[in-house]
């Protein structure tokens, strides 16, 4: 017969149990999603590249696309506070004029400041018209910590991607993507732009844990029946 002083622990027990089971496939469920996405990703990036219509550009994030226009040198912004090969540094964002008064920001690469934040790098480059290769990401804003005051004189230094606000200061109406220029094209800085990489296993590493706390305390749970049997 199972004591009365172990019912209110039991109860504890069977919920926090089926608690952490839910957990543990929830994320196993969040793991297929995340690989059924990682999937649409690497099929993307293994088409090769294509010119897109500019309406068509919203919809082709992480694919390879060739872009036909022109930079506009006088409206460029410097995206500070980045992190590559362990160099403070900047990106150089540049708007490339696909047609009348849209256009896009391409990523032309990575600039270190060397210690010294008052001198930028030559940033100038060719009005004319051309074509170039890069791969379209969504761009992403990061949580400010303080109202950031932005002298609106161009080159720009920003500290986040607000493509509404950067609309507004270059006057274009800027497609909420970011092409990021390819390696090998010219007019660009450093550029080894980082893969992809899916969280797939970072779930399945949560999902194996909390299926782990689950038979700890159902080990927990079957000692305490037995010692209440005996007892």
């Amino acid at each position: 017969m199972i004591k009365r002083i172990f019912v209110l622990p039991a109860i504890l027990i069977t919920l926090t149990l089926w608690g952490l089971l839910s957990l543990g496939f929830w994320q196993l469920e969040r793991a297929d999603e995340k690989r059924a996405i990682e999937a649409e990703i690497i099929a993307a990036q293994s088409n090769p590249a294509e010119f897109v219509q500019v309406d068509e550009l919203i919809n082709k994030e992480h694919y390879q696309v060739f872009l036909k226009g022109r930079y506009d040198n006088s409206k460029q912004f410097i995206y500070d506070n980045q992190i590559v090969n362990s160099n403070a540094g900047y990106f150089v964002l540049t708007p490339f004029v696909l047609e009348n008064k849209t256009a896009i920001l391409v990523n032309r690469g990575f600039v270190p400041w060397r210690g010294n934040r008052e001198k930028l790098a030559n940033i100038t480059i060719s009005n004319r018209m051309t074509t170039i290769r890069a791969k379209l990401i969504k761009p992403k804003k990061r949580i400010k910590l303080k109202h950031q005051v932005i002298d609106a004189t161009f080159p720009i230094l920003i500290q986040s991607l607000n493509i509404e606000q950067l609309s507004e200061f270059s006057n274009y109406q800027i497609i909420p993507m970011l092409a990021q220029l390819e390696a090998k094209e010219s007019n660009g800085f450093y550029r080894k732009w980082q893969p992809f990489y899916g969280s797939v296993d970072k779930h399945l590493g949560y999902a194996l844990q909390w299926f782990l706390m689950a038979l700890v305390l159902s080990g927990i749970a079957i000692r305490l029946w037995i010692k209440n049997r005996k007892g």
